[in-house]
């Protein structure tokens, strides 16, 4: 039986957030849409409410400015960070993951927002914003609050994220502009396929980062790896640090073996 629900499009984000603090978690912000709907059709999710951010002034805004870095409005899509030659030039790691994230008809509806808000394992856009100490602006009723993306995942499809509460903005900061890294990941059908494991490794000023999905209740952050370590070595301090498991995708003894052959793969280029 298919699911009834109402359709909103505030036009005004005290609009949004009013009707957001009334009706708290049987209301579901609509952004891409492409985890809600099929979570609708599927059952899994059964809002009274889908209430459609888009109309809001500053949904598409995606500026960068080299004291304030970049922002990113909560219906900026995957497709637009891609494309956008100014974020490919300060914040590559953004244009290597969102490259890497579905299909171009998904790239085209799918938001940076909405992907991390899902809080899947598997997010793409999350390692390059861990890599990159990107923030969240989490906005409410009762004013706005800002939370570090390593804070951000609590678990799978969880977040710090309260009722009433919808991501606003995500801000990455100027003082990560320029960092380089690399991004690979395993998907069983090229382009069309959720993440089986993926690792980024990206430059720092505390030497080197590795993110990895699909391996662990929540994206994984490892910080201050030594700029000499060898891949061995940097595949030992990741290893400990991820949780995989045994799933329909694949097994976890295979996505340990993987996250340590992108490790040997991506690391002769991002140290040199």
């Amino acid at each position: 039986m298919v699911h009834e629900f109402q359709y909103r499009a505030p036009r005004a984000r005290s609009e949004l957030l009013a009707f957001l603090a009334e009706h708290g978690t049987s209301a579901k912000v609509l952004a891409g849409g492409t985890d809600l709907l099929p979570n609708i059709r599927m059952g899994i999710a059964k809002p009274a409410f889908v209430v459609d951010c888009k109309r809001l002034p500053d949904a598409n805004r995606l500026v960068f400015s080299p004291s304030e870095g970049l922002r990113i409005g909560h219906g900026v899509t995957v497709s637009a960070i891609l494309q956008d030659k100014t974020v490919r030039e300060n914040y590559p790691l953004l244009a290597e993951a969102a490259h890497e994230l579905a299909s171009h008809q998904v790239r085209n509806r799918a938001t940076v927002a909405g992907n991390v808000v899902n809080a899947s394992p598997c997010s793409d856009m999350a390692l390059p914003l861990l890599c990159l100490d990107a923030v969240a602006v989490l906005a409410s009723a009762a004013g706005d609050r800002t939370v570090g993306f390593r804070e951000f995942f609590t678990g799978p499809k969880a977040t710090v994220m309260k009722p009433g509460e919808f991501l606003a903005e995500i801000r990455v900061p100027p003082e990560s502009a320029g960092r380089k890294g690399r991004y690979a990941k395993l998907k069983r059908v090229k382009g069309h396929d959720l993440g089986i494991v993926g690792v980024m490794l990206a430059s720092a000023p505390d030497g080197l980062r590795a993110a990895v999905s699909s391996a662990a209740p929540t994206p994984v952050l490892v910080t201050g790896i030594g700029a000499g370590l060898d891949a061995e070595a940097v595949n030992d301090l990741v290893q400990k640090a991820i949780k995989p498991i045994d799933d329909v995708r694949c097994t976890a003894e295979y996505r340990r073996f993987m996250v340590g052959a992108y490790i040997r793969r991506l690391l002769p280029e991002v140290a040199r």
